[in-house]
């Protein structure tokens, strides 16, 4: 039979931890306790703990005591921790997060919404497990190889190669229609960066090792997606305002999965780790400072974010999507050309109009059937 996640519930209204043993004992293993106490003896005990929802008001240990002490030791810091409460203060909720809680839901909560989030933390958790271990695959590969006398840089590529299979295929599996979208947006990486090499503002920091490396990092800008709910990412028609909120959570889901994998990775690794990093965090930030998450301006957005938004948007206007036809290339090339100054850093541009061509040409060479010339 297939393993049954076991989540934890910690609620000192009995009500409440029957309705959320209700909607959960079908997909899960749930444990349930009336206070934070018990919650804590189970897990110092031994007992299996996959994900955690708790009140944050309960008598003698309270959930920022629960918080506090699963993630202060090493065997349990990675359980994803869900706050239910009725505070409503940004206070709370800040200091809930600062302890290393993952979410805070607000009583009174939607059952469905509970579900949702659970299964989303659920979800990122194994994608940034799965990036852990491949982290832990190429420094036990690149000792053996050393020792073997092989070449070190080129281990270090092939490992990287099995990273970003690994997790963009998590991603793909989300978000289906995309097609040969990793392989064209990474291809219209590398042709503008090199496009870049020769202008004064960008030629200290493209050299061609960086330039290999924004391009492969650049395969993990979605990989996010693997936290938004299916009835969001799926949807065929446009978001409403609380949906577009959700899809962009996104990029954030994207750098904290990231974020664990630098903490445990290489020195040599963790510049390949940084660009990925800094482009599935940024690359929806907009030149004019209206973009998001951060609503960074100019050249506030790193420039590895920078290349992905011009490749990102160009890919999203050729193909098509459950929303939209797939548009000409010539339009697009319009619409970006029009965007300069305000979605995109007009030198890069200025860059793409004189290679426009090739974005054309990749396009071509890895289309899907909704491509359109």
């Amino acid at each position: 039979m297939p393993y049954k996640r076991h989540i934890l519930i910690a609620d000192d209204q009995p009500a409440i931890l029957l309705v959320l043993e209700e909607m959960l004992e079908e997909r899960f293993e749930v444990h349930a306790f009336a206070d934070g106490r018990g919650l804590l003896d189970y897990v110092k005990a031994g007992g299996r703990a996959d994900l955690v929802l708790t009140d944050v008001m309960m008598p003698e240990v309270d959930g920022f005591e629960v918080c506090r002490q699963l993630k202060a030791d090493a065997d349990t810091r990675d359980i994803p921790i869900l706050f239910l409460s009725s505070l409503e203060s940004d206070t709370d909720e800040a200091y809930g997060l600062s302890l290393g809680a993952e979410d805070f839901i607000h009583k009174p909560f939607s059952p469905p919404v509970v579900l949702a989030r659970v299964r989303n933390h659920l979800a990122l958790a194994d994608a940034s497990r799965q990036l852990q271990r491949r982290n832990e695959e190429l420094e036990e590969l690149v000792a053996e190889r050393t020792r073997e006398v092989v070449r070190r840089g080129q281990q270090l590529i092939n490992a990287q190669d099995a990273i970003i299979t690994a997790l963009c295929t998590l991603a793909e599996v989300r978000d289906n229609e995309t097609g040969n979208h990793i392989l064209r947006t990474q291809a219209y990486v590398g042709v503008l960066a090199r496009a870049l090499q020769g202008h004064p503002d960008f030629a200290p920091f493209l050299d061609d090792e960086a330039i290999a490396l924004i391009t492969k990092s650049a395969a993990l800008h979605d990989v996010g997606k693997v936290a938004i709910p299916d009835a969001v990412l799926l949807k065929p028609g446009r978001l409403d305002a609380e949906e577009r909120l959700i899809i962009q959570s996104h990029c954030a889901y994207g750098r904290d999965a990231i974020a664990k994998a630098i903490a445990g990775a290489t020195a040599d690794n963790r510049s390949y780790l940084d660009y990925a990093l800094e482009i599935a965090y940024s690359h929806h930030e907009r030149w004019d400072g209206e973009g998001y998450p951060q609503g960074l301006r100019g050249t506030e957005i790193p420039l590895s974010a920078r290349l992905m938004a011009v490749a990102d948007v160009y890919d999203a206007l050729i193909s098509r999507r459950v929303y939209k036809p797939a548009f000409p290339h010539v339009k697009v090339v319009g619409i970006i050309a029009a965007e300069r100054g305000r979605q995109f850093d007009p030198d890069m541009v200025d860059a793409f109009m004189r290679i426009a061509d090739q974005f054309e040409q990749i396009a071509l060479r890895h289309q899907d059937s909704g491509f359109s010339r």
